[in-house]
């Protein structure tokens, strides 16, 4: 095709039309629009989109091909869901990833060659990618790599009202858990079957701070997200949301943790009746896609006083019973109890490997305990911040004085 005729060709671009709003692209537009004639205004868009290309990329053809992947239009929700694709809607595809194809392998020799320009001008790279076939390919893992964000995001989190991709989420791996294996061991086992499409509990990991609940929730997930699972972070007060996000996700072919860390009310905290609504909906049944993960250091969640212990209302037992029921509501409950000695050295020590310090371990452990009591008591927490204190002093005794420390006389 004709470089001139190009312009309106994308012009017609259908199911990828939101193509013509992404910057890079819209700057490539541009340049096809410019009158050749007009080289001071050629040179100016040709640099422009070049610009707007290094930033992302420097292969032509690469970005594209991740942004048509990247993309959530009709199509790829008529897979995802296995409706049945209208042949016309197939057919335009088709012919879409074919022109864009063409459009890819333009490289900049051949948009510069009518230029009448003797210096230098940036380029860029191509290659070759079978658009259509690698598309098909691509959407049957859909299950697995999800799509739009889905597929660039593993974790996610609610401003105002809307998801977000957290760009640089937590790395913690199972593998970097220590202690703790039987009650994780019970989270995994749930997991493992809400990615099964068996019917899931919704959990609560519940214990004393610093014992690794959030840790064991981010690392699952960390591990299985390329099973297709997903976590969406929700915080206390945006737990009103959370029913439309259910419903923008239920025919979402991924699974998604709904993740409510540190969880706790006030006395009569509309939230409490919030969550309390979303999981009597019946999530693991209503909903085979989501599941609800929170951890607490309250089994009761709601924060009493005296006035509540000594009868401030007629009818004291039911309402003790109502703060019991929210944790009735999850099918699984998983407690996470401070160490013992013997437990806590031996995180100390596996971390002190990891973390290759020197110091004579029975020393260590000595240090250790020490550290424990002038700090928050024994917890895997509390041992990972010892090891790393204790590191940050062995550099410093290693690396000396940096400089000469001689009095001024």
């Amino acid at each position: 095709m004709n470089i001139k005729n190009w312009n309106l060709a994308l012009r017609t671009l259908t199911i990828f039309r939101h193509l013509q709003d992404d910057q890079v692209f819209s700057s490539f537009m541009n340049v096809l629009e410019t009158d050749r004639a007009d080289t001071e205004a050629f040179i100016e868009n040709y640099c422009a989109f070049v610009s707007n290309l290094y930033q992302k990329n420097t292969n032509w053809t690469e970005y594209l091909y991740q942004w048509i992947l990247n993309d959530e239009n009709v199509y790829v929700h008529q897979v995802a869901t296995q409706r049945k694709v209208s042949p016309m809607i197939q057919a335009t595809v088709k012919h879409e990833l074919m022109l864009l194809e063409k459009v890819s392998q333009l490289t900049s020799q051949e948009l510069l060659k009518t230029i009448d320009y003797s210096g230098f001008l940036p380029q860029w790279e191509t290659s070759s990618i079978n658009f259509y076939p690698s598309y098909q390919k691509y959407l049957e893992d859909l299950p697995y790599r999800g799509y739009g964000m889905f597929s660039k995001y593993r974790a996610f989190c609610i401003q105002n009202g809307e998801l977000v991709g957290v760009s640089h989420p937590d790395p913690q791996r199972l593998a970097d858990l220590i202690g703790y294996e039987r009650e994780r061991e019970q989270v995994i086992k749930n997991t493992l079957g809400f990615l099964q499409g068996l019917d899931a509990n919704n959990v609560l990991l519940y214990g004393d701070a610093g014992t690794g609940k959030s840790s064991t929730v981010k690392a699952i997930v960390n591990e299985y997200y390329q099973k297709g699972l997903r976590l969406i972070e929700i915080k206390k007060d945006q737990l009103y949301v959370l029913p439309d996000i259910m419903d923008r996700l239920v025919d979402n072919p991924l699974h998604f943790i709904l993740f409510i860390d540190d969880l706790s009310f006030k006395e009569n905290d509309d939230d409490f009746i919030a969550l309390k609504n979303i999981l009597e909906g019946g999530i693991a049944h209503n909903q085979k896609n989501c599941v609800v993960y929170a951890t607490s250091n309250r089994r009761h969640f709601v924060q009493e006083n005296m006035r509540n212990r000594d009868g401030g209302e007629i009818f004291r037992n039911d309402s003790i019973q109502e703060t019991m029921s929210l944790a009735a509501r999850f099918g699984l409950t998983v407690t996470f109890s401070k160490p013992l000695k013997d437990l806590y050295l031996e995180i100390v020590m596996q971390l002190a490997d990891s973390y290759d310090i020197q110091m004579n371990r029975d020393a260590l452990a000595i240090k250790a305990e020490a550290y424990a009591i002038r700090h928050s008591g024994r917890s895997p927490r509390t041992a990972k911040q010892f090891i790393e204190s204790t590191k940050i002093e062995e550099n410093t005794k290693n690396e000396g004085p940096s400089h000469d420390m001689t009095p001024v006389k």
